[in-house]
């Protein structure tokens, strides 16, 4: 997280079965630029949960809708029959299911009118234009959303823009609408801007080195934090090719003696891995989750990973993606945290072994920036922005 205190308050407005990444993604995101974030759910208090859900496309069965699975269990950090409106900037606004029943929530709606009539930012992206149409603060606006919503919008009184593709986002006055997650790049591009937002330094090209069975936050937080920035971030993995996918994992602790691991989105690849010019990027990410163990392996990857650190460039890498660092062995002689279970792999691969206590603490040594787990993002990418020289700043 950026470490100073944050210039703007945003309010993110949850409920059970919200789509997991259009919640965690500018949660952290936003964090990360040194903007505090409230959660908040009708009926629930701080330090209680919002399951989530995931939501992907459909075409990868030949469905003609999208899928669902249960995500990550979110973490409430305020209460809703406690905040004080006037102390927040912006409304953010998640899809996914909860905004079906939300947008019966009378309180729910008296706190979106107040946001839009005070023309304060209102940042609402796929289904939670359910909430926006029911509060009636979509009338006479210019609004896109996923197809399947355009009717209601319509009949809401807004001016409808059809998507061209589900990475479009609108921008009208205070009101900023996404189609879905796909969008978030373009969408808290423009929410940053609506709250004052100025972004310098971002002209940067980073690479992520995935694989199958990636973390899903870990991956996509800080891929479509860094592309909100403005950054070129490209994804690529060993013998897959531009458009190909790497299925991801879900991972979250629910009562056992470790985590458990459940389907995640299915991630989709920017560019060929076969005759990449790695050495075109300034900077170099590596996510966790399992596909760490076979990473390690690839020699390729270990030439990579060496290659980065050699050249001084900064590589961020967080929980079990340490495995590969280790087995590149860039790791001797540096100070370095990484997921608990991975502290063998670190210390014998000879770097200094810091704890991540608590367990969203990430460190910097030099050009290296380590985090243990995907609660950390916001120190993650802030660490990262600052070695690459990216602000934000209001």
């Amino acid at each position: 997280m950026a470490n100073y205190k944050p210039q703007k308050k945003v309010l993110l407005l949850c409920g059970d079965f919200m789509e997991d990444y259009e919640t965690m993604v500018p949660f952290q995101a936003l964090q990360a630029y040194g903007i505090a974030v409230d959660t908040v759910c009708p009926g629930k208090k701080a330090g209680d949960c919002c399951r989530t859900v995931i939501q992907d496309s459909g075409a990868y069965h030949g469905y003609k809708t999208y899928t669902e699975k249960l995500g990550h269990n979110f973490s409430l950090n305020a209460s809703f029959e406690e905040f004080d409106f006037s102390k927040y900037d912006g409304l953010l606004l998640p899809g996914g299911r909860a905004p079906e029943y939300l947008a019966m929530n009378e309180s729910v709606l008296d706190c979106v009118r107040k946001f839009s009539e005070s023309g304060k930012p209102i940042g609402s992206i796929c289904h939670g234009h359910l909430i926006l149409a029911a509060a009636g603060s979509v009338r006479g606006r210019r609004c896109t959303a996923l197809h399947g919503l355009g009717p209601v919008l319509v009949n809401a009184g807004a001016h409808w823009i059809e998507p061209k593709t589900r990475m479009d986002s609108v921008a009208d006055g205070n009101l900023i609408t996404g189609v879905m997650y796909r969008a978030h790049p373009t969408y808290i591009q423009l929410f940053v801007k609506a709250l004052g937002g100025k972004v310098t330094g971002s002209d940067k090209r980073i690479l992520f080195l995935c694989g199958d069975f990636m973390e899903d936050y870990e991956v996509t937080v800080p891929f479509q934090s860094l592309q909100a920035l403005g950054c070129h971030v490209d994804a690529v993995s060993p013998e897959k090719k531009t458009g190909d996918i790497c299925p991801t994992a879900v991972h979250e602790f629910e009562g056992d003696q470790t985590y458990s691991e459940k389907p995640g989105h299915n991630f989709v690849l920017t560019a060929s891995y076969e005759g990449l010019d790695a050495s075109s990027y300034d900077a170099l990410v590596v996510p966790g989750g399992r596909a760490a163990e076979y990473l390690a392996l690839d020699e390729t990857v270990v030439a990579m990973v060496k290659e980065f650190m050699r050249s001084r460039k900064p590589v961020a890498s967080i929980g079990h993606g340490q495995q590969i660092l280790a087995a590149a062995g860039v790791l001797k002689g540096r100070k370095c945290t990484a997921y608990p279970a991975v502290k063998l792999n670190v210390v014998l691969g000879g770097a200094t072994w810091l704890e991540p206590d608590p367990i969203d603490r990430c460190y910097t040594d030099e050009n290296l920036v380590t985090g243990a787990a995907w609660p950390g993002h916001p120190q993650f990418v802030s660490q990262l922005m600052a070695l690459l020289g990216i602000q934000v700043s209001f």
